[in-house]
């Protein structure tokens, strides 16, 4: 598509495979999983582990605390789970005292992604105010598009997850959510948007569903039904200024750099993710607890047994970080849409392919290419007119 040419076209240079060409030194999110427990059972789950009560005990958060470098930048400490408020508020506050010294000196910032798996009380509230703790809640529409989202028993979890958001509403805090988009809501951009305003947050990210760890025979929407899904969306956000569409706000970000910025390559986060035990793995969250011979369960190290920014340091190591980075250069030089997306996500590629050698998955058709391709539509249409 010409458009897209055009937006895109990108000088494709070829300028080495080196690992520091494509891996940043220092994280700016670090993922922590206060536990692997969570008493919901959704469809399209990625969590292998999830039936499972392992807790982190505050020897490992103290561990995770005691690795953050003086020198990084302020690290955004994402507590996911699991469920992370499954662990319980008291073992929960345990964990957080590690970190507060950091905290207070503005070297991190807390947030916990809760999918309303247990309640948001007021003593919950209560803690999230005494730690500045960002809150996500995910939720993926109306009661009947919210179907996915069940608890143990098959029974659905919407009730309760609004319940949670009334407390937070009540308590004066605000939230962002995450939904994740399936094949039967790719139709329905308008109707969950409209309920995402009604809920009152002001920031949602969409993930459409992926075949991903526990979920890898999941129902991924086509290309064809994701640029509905996202063409309804930008038409949605040119008359609604109210609710942050965190991938409508990337394109945009991308559209109003400078052609040099645009062709620049990004480095990506290793993203530490952090085990109840103490394991590691980098680059995909979604890797966490997933067995695989060929590349040593992911595990990059251990924080009870090697110092965080070391295992950062010897991701040079790991033959899914080189695999990855090798298809980052090809991607580079084949696919008009890099210079956006600067090679996406890795684990898709495992996943999807069962190599990180891999190039294009249907996470980078429906999250990366389809939103492009929907918004070239709708710029050529409006040309025509």
């Amino acid at each position: 598509m010409v458009v897209v040419r055009t937006i895109f076209e990108s000088s494709r240079t070829n300028s080495g495979g080196a690992m520091a060409q494509w891996l940043a030194e220092q994280p700016k999110t670090i993922v922590v999983q206060p536990t692997t427990l969570c008493p919901m059972d959704c469809t399209y789950c990625y969590l292998l582990e999830r039936h499972l009560k392992q807790e982190m005990t505050p020897l490992v958060a103290s561990a995770i605390a005691a690795g953050i470098c003086p020198s990084w930048e302020p690290v955004e400490v994402v507590w996911h789970g699991g469920e992370p408020l499954a662990v319980g508020l008291t073992r929960f506050v345990e964990l957080l005292q590690p970190f507060e010294s950091l905290r207070r000196a503005g070297r991190v910032r807390h947030k916990v992604q809760t999918g309303g798996g247990r309640p948001i009380t007021d003593a919950w509230c209560d803690v999230f105010e005494q730690y500045e703790i960002s809150v996500g809640v995910s939720i993926d529409g109306s009661r009947e598009l919210n179907h996915h989202r069940v608890d143990r028993g098959g029974n659905p979890m919407f009730d309760r997850t609004m319940a949670s958001i009334a407390t937070l509403k009540r308590r004066g805090l605000s939230f962002a959510v995450l939904a994740v988009v399936s094949h039967d809501a790719t139709g329905q951009a308008t109707r969950v948007l409209d309920f995402m305003r009604e809920l009152g947050t002001s920031w949602v990210g969409f993930n459409v569903e992926a075949k991903e760890g526990a979920n890898s025979h999941g129902q991924t929407p086509s290309i064809d039904d994701a640029r509905q899904f996202w063409r309804d969306t930008f038409e949605w956000c040119r008359s609604n200024n109210d609710v942050t569409v965190r991938e409508v706000a990337n394109l945009f970000g991308f559209l109003g750099l400078t052609q040099e910025q645009r062709d620049a390559d990004s480095r990506h986060d290793p993203i530490p993710t952090i085990a109840w035990n103490g394991d590691v793995v980098l680059l995909s969250p979604e890797l966490l607890g997933v067995r695989s011979t060929t590349y040593d369960n992911f595990i990059a190290g251990n924080v009870l047994v090697n110092d965080l920014p070391a295992i950062v340091r010897r991701a040079d190591e790991l033959q899914y970080v080189q695999e990855f980075t090798v298809a980052l250069q090809t991607c580079k030089q084949t696919c008009e849409f890099f210079s956006f997306c600067q090679g996406a996500h890795a684990g898709d590629r495992f996943f999807e392919h069962g190599t990180f050698a891999a190039t294009e998955t249907d996470h980078c058709r429906n999250s990366v290419q389809a939103p492009v391709l929907a918004l070239a539509e709708l710029l050529q249409a409006k040309e025509s007119r």
